[in-house]
């Protein structure tokens, strides 16, 4: 539409032009003849050629002046650049040659754009523009100036499939149900009046998490080695449950307070839907393939994810409404009430059945990953280096002291703690990329041009890497967040530096709630216990995983209790 107007104005200018053009020498024709038999008459001396340096002057001039133009406007109608990228193939782009690879496709990514120097590049995938992004700035450019522009989301089977076709918030392109679901998860769900009113529920569950981990460490079967990733997926994947569903369990869980049969098969299949999710499908960029050819097997895998999150969850939200609908309950005391009982102006239920079962879905996927990962990072690289964990372990002892435990109200003093959870969140992210955001129309961003229907992908591991922004970025220091002047260190980062929460229209709703499970677990396991290397090993293997970004093994670490026996007996 630029490019049109540009073109309108420009003939319109060229028409003004040659009108004035054609006018002076209408104009000045007479004048010259006139003036040729007068000089002709009295003189004798017929000018050569018959024309008036005026008027060559004049309409030299007025031929500079389109000329002028004519540059001016190929300058701007021509559009910018796009930002640099591999050569694609006629066609299909660089499918082939990103989606065929043996390595998985954001490694491929990220190599690219460390050959190319770039810290934003533009790859072809079928005609779809696939922008990864390195640079905080540009990332900024993209989710605080153009926010408007790049607020959708694109339309990928994993996402459909897993938001029941679109019923939900994050994962749902822009529009009405988007917004409609903002609203219930800003003012209903997320609000800071609900966190209030939730932490009870909260802390039973970092109470439990400090049961399991003591029984752990008192088995002597297993030498008190426990299994960290267990214990903070499993802590993320109780607090979810509680304040949704208001029980840890579907089951019974196990004797020693760890999760059972049902739980594990949950988690695990939360988090394989975190896996598929936007991970370049082949038929993400070839639509027609959609539902006939699952050429590279993701359809198969996230249904039977999405089917086993049902499988537990739709029971519990179907009799729940039941009971509502009979008058059989009629106090709410988790999300769920919440939920059902919101009511239009009319009476009627503001969501279905089925927006309720797929908004709790991306309740669950948004929460599990985030805080169990982050935590399981950061005591893996702190364990390595002792000084780290005696210096937050010393935090904890002078902010909170051994006789109680720590609560939500102490976590803004506990700044070294969370500086320990943001390095994490800087150094090893959960997810390669952001959700996808998509243009809305075609845009200029840091001089390139992005194309309209453009995935902008922003690397969080290349933000939180970037040379260029942090010094040693591949070095575990958790005193570079803090601040002098000793103010609150936050989880967050609004210049996306870090990218923990996004920001923007598409910001995470769910900061308060994720922030404050993250700092939460890491707290209650460095007060709760001293942690060191197995017995068998001398150090933690600190490598990421082939597939992912998670730690290549589960973190095994002794543990010892370091508080008073009476306080974990009274869990």
């Amino acid at each position: 539409m630029a490019n049109f107007s540009i073109l309108k104005n420009f003939s319109s200018s060229c028409s003004t032009l040659l009108l004035l053009l054609c006018m002076a020498m209408a104009f000045f024709n007479p004048i010259h003849t006139a003036n040729s038999a007068i000089a002709s008459s009295t003189l004798e001396m017929p000018t050569s050629e018959g024309t008036s340096p005026f008027l060559l002057s004049f309409c030299s001039t007025l031929l500079l002046a389109a000329s002028l133009l004519f540059i001016l406007w190929k300058r701007r109608a021509t559009p910018l650049a796009l930002p640099p990228g591999p050569k694609p193939w006629p066609i299909v782009g660089s499918l082939p040659g990103l989606l065929l690879t043996k390595k998985p496709a954001f490694r491929s990514i990220h190599k690219m754009m460390e050959d190319m120097n770039a810290e934003i590049i533009c790859i072809n995938l079928w005609g779809v523009h696939v922008i990864p992004v390195t640079s905080p700035e540009i990332a900024v450019d993209f989710l605080k100036r153009h926010d408007a522009v790049f607020s959708s989301r694109p339309d990928v089977l994993s996402a459909d499939i897993t938001s029941r076709g679109y019923l939900t918030t994050a994962l749902t392109p822009g529009g009405e149900q988007w917004k409609k679901m903002r609203r219930v998860l800003a003012s209903e769900v997320l609000s800071a009046q609900r966190h209030r009113w939730l932490e009870g529920k909260r802390t039973t569950e970092a109470d439990h998490l400090v049961g399991f981990v003591y029984n752990q460490s008192m088995d002597s079967t297993t030498g008190g080695v426990v299994n960290v990733r267990v214990a903070a997926q499993h802590y993320c994947g109780n607090v979810i449950r509680k304040i949704v569903f208001g029980k840890r369990f579907f089951g019974n869980g196990r004797a020693d307070g760890g999760p059972g049969v049902e739980e594990d098969e949950h988690v695990s299949a939360l988090f394989t839907i975190l896996a598929y999710l936007y991970s370049f499908c082949v038929s993400d960029y070839l639509p027609c393939l959609r539902r006939r050819l699952d050429l590279d097997g993701h359809e198969k895998i996230i249904r039977t994810a999405t089917a086993s999150v049902a499988k537990y969850q739709d029971p519990e939200i179907d009799e729940r409404i039941r009971h509502w609908t009979e008058g059989t309950r009629t106090e709410q005391d988790d999300l769920l009430d919440v939920l059902i009982g919101l009511k239009e102006k009319d009476g009627s239920p503001s969501l279905s059945p089925d927006e309720i079962k797929a908004q709790i879905v991306e309740l669950m996927i948004a929460t599990v990953d985030n805080p169990s990962n982050a935590v399981e990072w950061a005591l893996a690289e702190m364990i390595n280096q002792p000084a780290l964990l005696e210096r937050a372990t010393e935090e904890l002892d002078r902010v909170v002291g051994r006789n109680r435990l720590v609560q939500e109200s102490d976590l803004s003093q506990l700044n070294y703690v969370k500086s320990c959870v943001r390095e994490s969140f800087r150094l090893h992210p959960i997810a390669p990329f952001n959700v996808p955001h998509v243009s809305k129309a075609d845009a200029t961003v840091a001089g390139y041009f992005i194309p309209k229907g453009s995935h902008v992908l922003l690397s969080r591991p290349g933000l939180g890497r970037n040379l260029r922004v942090w010094d040693e970025p591949l070095q575990f220091r958790p005193e570079r967040h803090l601040k002098r002047d000793g103010s609150d260190v936050m989880l967050t980062d609004p210049d996306l530096k870090i990218l923990s929460f996004s920001i923007g229209r598409r910001g995470c709703p769910g900061v308060t709630l994720g922030s404050t499970m993250t700092a939460m677990l890491m707290a209650r396991l460095l007060q709760g216990f001293s942690w060191e290397v197995p017995p068998t090993v001398s150090k933690i293997e600190l490598k990421e995983s082939a597939k992912d970004l998670f730690l290549a093994e589960p973190l095994l670490a002794k543990a010892r209790p370091r508080l008073a026996e009476t306080l974990y007996c009274q869990l």
